[in-house]
């Protein structure tokens, strides 16, 4: 009897983990099925072809990442490796970020805790990481303070905003002898942009609107971002390359990230097909109508995805805490360092490149 042709996945036959597996051969030999399979899937869908050199990869932050460490433990290694070029994120995510860059303490804590005990105590809690609440009102002081500054008395989109923000939390990362502690602060190092979808949304959007009340003239530009993002994407592709989005959660941050494509392709009229790669990481179903959950293939009526591309989307349905220090090991084990593109210093060529397609569009 011939084979059936559904028979030809590779066999089924992991190697025994011992103290000498490496992170390679434990993803690859042992992830074999169900979301360990996507996992497995996913780490090499990034590593054999998003972190190709004339690949950009944008990544999206959603949920409490950063206050649980990743950003130190994963993401500042991937910006400085050439892994990472842009960001989408939430506000709180940077907001969290900014504790360690200011030499702030998070903790190990105990999620069964009492929040009453907790509340006197004067410890607050995010799940099962525990701080105290002058960490907070520490934070805010810092951004408070340096919004005054008179860089920031303008209109910006926010990435300028969060480059300026970077540099400031860089400064005192220096002065406290710390290093490499600060998402915000590697991105502008690195000169990676970061947006964030919904500026208000957040401790950091709290204070800006705090500091409008005693007359500061900063405005955050939600249509700048919209342009900026559909830029970096349409020049990835004109120059040759393509379009990568990594998705970790779901949320706002994915839709803007994805929505670019719509950006370029329903509103402005230029001619495009969709992000080529597509990875996402989250515990949302698709069939409750939510947008976390919201799969590749869906993506592809809203031109967000390119449809010849589908066989380079993956979606691991897992704990983003779980998935991304494991993918991003994997991609460590498995890819060189890549060159930096600093994205941030060529936002003027690219927004005028964006500008110059819509000058020939019919939309216009």
């Amino acid at each position: 009897m011939s084979q059936s042709k559904f028979l030809q996945g590779k066999r089924i036959a992991p190697q025994p983990i011992t103290k000498n597996t490496t992170i390679t051969e434990l993803i690859e030999s042992s992830f074999q099925a169900y979301n360990g399979a996507r996992l497995r899937e996913g780490a090499q869908l990034l590593a054999d072809r998003m972190l190709a050199e004339n690949v950009t990869v944008g990544i999206t932050l959603t949920g409490a990442l950063t206050p649980a460490g990743l950003g130190i433990s994963a993401l500042i290694p991937l910006i400085e490796a050439g892994f990472i070029d842009w960001i989408i994120s939430t506000g709180a995510n940077l907001y969290h970020d900014t504790h360690f860059g200011l030499g702030l303490a998070m903790h190990r804590g105990n999620h069964q805790i009492s929040d009453v005990t907790l509340r006197d105590e004067g410890v607050v809690r995010i799940y099962d990481i525990f701080f105290d609440y002058d960490v907070l009102l520490s934070t805010d002081a810092f951004f408070r303070e340096i919004i005054r500054a008179e860089e920031f008395q303008r209109e910006m989109s926010t990435a300028e905003f969060h480059y300026l923000c970077g540099k400031y939390v860089a400064e005192r990362e220096r002065v406290l002898g710390l290093q490499n502690q600060s998402l915000l602060a590697a991105c502008y190092r690195h000169g990676v942009p970061v947006y964030t979808s919904s500026p208000g949304d957040s401790s950091i959007g709290m204070n800006v609107a705090a500091m409008e009340l005693q007359g500061g003239k900063l405005r955050l530009n939600p249509s700048a971002d919209v342009n900026e993002t559909a830029s970096i994407v349409l020049s990835a592709k004109r120059g040759g390359g393509k379009s990568a989005i990594f998705i970790c959660g779901g949320g706002s941050p994915k839709n803007f990230a994805l929505q670019t494509e719509p950006q370029i392709q329903e509103v402005l009229g230029i001619e495009e097909k969709g992000h080529d790669y597509f990875l996402q990481i989250t515990d949302a179903r698709p069939d409750t109508g939510g947008l976390s959950g919201a799969t590749p293939s869906e993506a592809v009526s809203w031109g967000k995805i390119d449809p010849d591309q589908l066989p380079g989307t993956v979606v691991c349905y897992v704990d983003t805490t779980v998935a991304l220090p494991l993918i991003t090991a994997y991609a460590f084990a498995n890819r060189e360092p890549r060159p930096l593109k600093r994205l941030y210093d060529k936002r003027d060529e690219m927004l005028n490149l964006l500008k110059s397609e819509y000058e020939k569009s019919e939309r216009k």
